[in-house]
């Protein structure tokens, strides 16, 4: 893609994208492609790199208010290749589709922001304000080399945004449903149970660790967490994993494990969910010799975006382009909005999710085409509606 002209057509970019395996952590070139694209576009693009994660950031204009697109261009894998319909990398364009591993996540909505902004430019006219790009390569993988530490380091440099959208796929049916205002927390928890092993006739030379372990997953369980709070719905704990290992039913094993998660919302916040588990924990160990270790995690805290002007004009902007007012909603699982609502206000809006990290994950090519059309009337509102 050589002029900017041509760049106000999403497909090419969001396959260019696509072909690209950018499994986490590799990047295998999709960000050049993406700063190539922008740097046509007159943005100043700078790369930033942590551990084995590469970042970009690119701004273009110096004044205020700053509109920020943030995204990923990392995937999860694909799966075992041959159960695809279209291969997941060569980005086919068939049955008015667009198939391949990031076409909805999210590498189709990059693509459309990107296309919003050459159809901006080409409608010229004054513009007001700034516009960044906020693009990690460790969102599908532990989030701990990309948008948190990218933001940190923009931040330190001076750098500020006044809005940020993340192009998440945040539609669960069509294009137009929703926009996502907030998200859950997110806490994952490792319970190991140790005793000491034994054999089954004689239970008393034994601390047989799994009665403990099931005792102590009840009491979790056994608690409503609440009953919902506004724009979110109940925080759910889910029993993901019980192991013990024992191939034998004559032994009394030592060790018994097991992991949970509890998405979470406003009503909590993780240290308190932390301190919880702590005191299930001690209640089930009363008068037990054995030991109950606890690894607990909270990877993001519930958040819940305030409503503002630019959340209206987002959702004008969706129902001109679809005839729906999007619901404004916080379900799903985190994204790194969770790290961006310290920096900015923030909410999200992408594509259909419904075949993402499946196998033919794929997005009509005209939800691709509304998106950006959609796209181009925020960048409108935004710097040409004398909003700020």
């Amino acid at each position: 893609m050589s002029d900017a002209a041509s760049l106000s057509d999403p497909i090419p970019l969001a396959r260019d994208l696509i072909r690209a395996p950018s499994v986490t952590p590799k990047d295998e070139g999709a960000l050049d492609r993406l700063q190539a694209a922008l740097e046509t576009l007159g943005f100043t693009c700078r790369r930033y790199p942590f551990g084995e994660v590469d970042n970009l950031y690119a701004r273009r204009g110096t004044a205020r208010p700053v509109i920020a697109f943030a995204g990923h261009t990392d995937v999860v894998p694909a799966g075992r290749e041959a159960a695809w319909t279209n291969p997941p990398f060569e980005a086919t364009v068939l049955d008015d589709m667009l198939w391949g591993r990031g076409a909805a996540d999210m590498k189709g909505a990059i693509a459309a922001f990107t296309a919003a902004i050459a159809r901006f430019d080409a409608a010229g006219g004054d513009s007001a304000g700034s516009i960044a790009f906020i693009i990690t390569g460790d969102e599908e993988g532990p989030a701990i080399n990309g948008t948190k530490p990218l933001l940190e380091a923009l931040h330190a440099e001076g750098e500020r945004f006044d809005h940020v959208i993340v192009g998440e796929p945040t539609n669960p049916h069509t294009i137009g449903d929703t926009i996502k205002i907030g998200r859950r927390g997110s806490l994952n928890g490792v319970i190991t149970v140790t005793g000491r092993q034994g054999h089954v006739a004689y239970p008393e030379k034994a601390e047989n660790p799994i009665p403990v372990m099931m005792d102590l997953l009840a009491r979790l369980k056994a608690r409503t967490l609440d009953n919902g709070a506004p724009h979110f719905q109940a925080s759910n704990l889910e029993i993901t994993s019980i192991d013990v290992g024992n191939t034998a039913h004559n032994v009394i094993p030592e060790n018994a494990t097991a992991k949970f998660n509890i998405r979470f919302n406003t009503a909590h916040r993780g240290d308190d969910l932390k301190r919880w588990i702590g005191d299930e924990a001690k209640a089930a160990g009363l008068g037990w010799t054995g030991r109950i270790a606890l690894d607990l995690k909270v990877t993001g805290e519930a958040f819940l975006s305030t409503p503002d002007w630019f959340t209206d004009l987002l959702s004008d902007a969706v129902e001109a382009e679809t005839g729906r007012r999007p619901a404004r909603t916080t379900g799903g699982g985190t994204s790194d909005a969770r790290f961006i609502k310290h920096y900015a206000a923030v909410c999200e809006f992408g594509l259909v999710g419904a075949t993402m990290h499946q196998v033919d994950e794929r997005v009509p090519v005209a939800d691709v085409e509304t998106l950006t059309r959609i796209y181009t009337r925020l960048l409108e509102g935004y710097l040409r509606g004398g909003r700020g």
